[in-house]
């Protein structure tokens, strides 16, 4: 099985952002990657993380994955429990999902930013945004 976990975040918000995915298959890491985004929000940065995982996950053939950030809104958007109020977030939520609904079988979960692999994730995006801080 896979796992997906996705970190986005900006400083300032809106403000210089970045997401960062790290894809692991039975607890190996077989995928680590960041991108610098410009000035977003944060939820964009979030989201536009999720949906680099999904596409990695499609990218890999995986036929079962749990997606795990330490973004509550967005898990609980994606699972259903939240409508997405902003209309600003509405395409990119629609894109995951439609991305996500090629994938079999598909989980999300919140966890605490401390948890799993989200320290990893959140120390690459940081380093990211480090490395674009003078734009």
């Amino acid at each position: 099985m896979y796992c997906v976990y996705s970190d986005g975040g900006s400083r300032g918000n809106p403000g210089p952002s970045a997401y960062a995915i790290v894809v692991t298959k039975d607890g190996k890491t077989v995928h680590e990657h960041a991108e610098f985004l410009g000035v977003h929000t944060n939820n964009y940065a979030e989201y536009r993380g999720l949906i680099a995982g999904i596409s990695k996950a499609l990218e890999l053939g995986a036929d079962e994955v749990e997606f795990v950030m330490d973004s509550q809104l967005v898990i609980r958007q994606m699972t259903g429990q939240y409508r997405v109020k902003s209309p600003d977030m509405l395409a990119l939520h629609e894109d995951a999902k439609n991305l996500a609904s090629m994938i079999p079988k598909v989980t999300f979960t919140n966890v605490r930013r401390s948890e799993r692999l989200i320290p990893r994730a959140d120390a690459l995006l940081n380093a990211e945004m480090d490395r674009h801080s003078g734009q």
